[in-house]
């Protein structure tokens, strides 16, 4: 009975050895498969989307109409009849020169034309009285037409005096003072009309190529937008098109001119700011921008093998939007690249990884945003 009882303890004790020496193993394993768990880097694959990205242009402002505001006649300046920087209607008066010179011919040549009109009617009573011939009256009259005549561009000169406002538009500093003594020409103020407003940029060939396209498939204007220096949007769009028939050589460009609609004359001309337009990129090859980094300038990811090899890789970007790169060559949506600790590692490392899926890698740059 004894022995039995010592059988029996003896097989228990097995069997709690046992259990304990399994449970630490797979204890130990477990801890071991958690370490390379957490050793592990993150990678992802490339993958292919449809995106709409924004092209940005450095652009410059012009009116649509702008011209200089000189003297016609020379004079003193003897009035001002508006403010710099100020709106003016078509046919305001602007500035009021006073020409000594030509006041004076004006009043002789209507002297001349009074006193010629008299003698006209006097000759012309003479002739009815048979006194004086035809001759003698026709002289007269002939005579009368060219001091009315003189007369007349004497008053054309005169009225020049008086400078008026070609257009609506808005007026420029002042080059001149009251009182100067302006000469023939003497540049006066500038006056743009800000109704409208072109923007001038310039495209590159590629661009142009798929502008072109896009409005050839859609039959449609390409709408842009301004993006003003203060880093806010213009609130008009506008429509753009090529103004010339040639890429210049040298740059590579063609120019581009838009039209905005500038009702509140926010924009002033000489302004500069960007010209955005949307594109729509078919199946663009996208990766996050954390999985890349510079060498001189130059942009690489790491590529990894199957066996966990690292491999540095030189990745040409074509656009970049939030978070992500638009990868023009270099890799392609079948290789894994490296998503995480770029810094820590180096070409030709054996890494682990884990691969994250795109789902996952978008999720994260949500969370980043909160």
């Amino acid at each position: 009975m004894k022995l039995l009882k010592g059988l029996k303890h003896s097989f228990t004790s097995k069997i709690l050895v046992t259990v304990f020496l399994l449970t630490s193993f797979l204890q130990m394993n477990c801890h071991s498969k958690n370490h390379e768990d957490k050793n592990a880097l993150m990678a992802t694959y490339p993958w292919k989307q449809d995106v709409i990205i924004d092209k940005n242009y450095v652009a410059q402002v012009k009116a649509i109409q702008r011209i200089e505001i000189r003297a016609f006649e020379k004079g003193y300046l003897t009035h001002i009849y508006m403010d710099e920087g100020k709106i003016v209607k078509k046919g305001q008066k602007l500035f009021q020169v006073m020409p000594m010179l030509v006041t004076a011919q004006y009043e002789k040549a209507k002297a001349e034309y009074e006193s010629t009109q008299i003698e006209f009617e006097n000759t012309e009573k003479l002739f009815k009285e048979n006194v004086v011939s035809q001759t003698e009256l026709s002289l007269i009259k002939a005579r009368l037409k060219k001091n009315k005549a003189a007369m007349e561009l004497a008053q054309v000169h005169l009225n020049l005096a008086t400078v008026t406002a070609p257009f609506t538009g808005i007026t420029d500093r002042f080059q001149v003072r009251l009182g100067s003594l302006v000469e023939e020409g003497t540049l006066l103020t500038t006056i743009s009309d800000i109704s409208k407003l072109w923007v001038y940029f310039n495209v590159s060939e590629k661009d142009y190529l798929n502008f072109s396209n896009a409005r050839r498939s859609g039959d449609k204007p390409l709408k842009v937008k301004f993006l003003m220096a203060n880093g806010e949007y213009f609130n008009h769009e506008g429509i753009a098109d090529t103004i010339e028939g040639e890429f210049d050589s040298e740059t590579g460009t063609i120019p581009f001119r838009a039209t905005f609609s500038n009702p509140d004359r926010l924009l002033r001309h000489g302004e500069t700011g960007n010209v955005v337009i949307k594109e729509n990129l078919k199946e663009a090859l996208l990766i996050p921008q954390k999985a890349t980094f510079e060498v001189l300038d130059k942009r690489y990811v790491y590529t990894i093998s199957s066996k966990g090899k690292l491999k540095s890789t030189e990745i040409k970007i074509s656009n970049e939007i939030p978070h992500l790169f638009v990868v023009e060559s270099g890799i392609t949506d079948s290789d894994i690249i490296l998503l995480e600790g770029l810094g820590k590692v180096h070409d030709g490392d054996i890494v682990k990884f884990n691969i994250e899926t795109r789902e996952n890698v978008m999720k994260s740059f949500e969370l980043q945003a909160h």
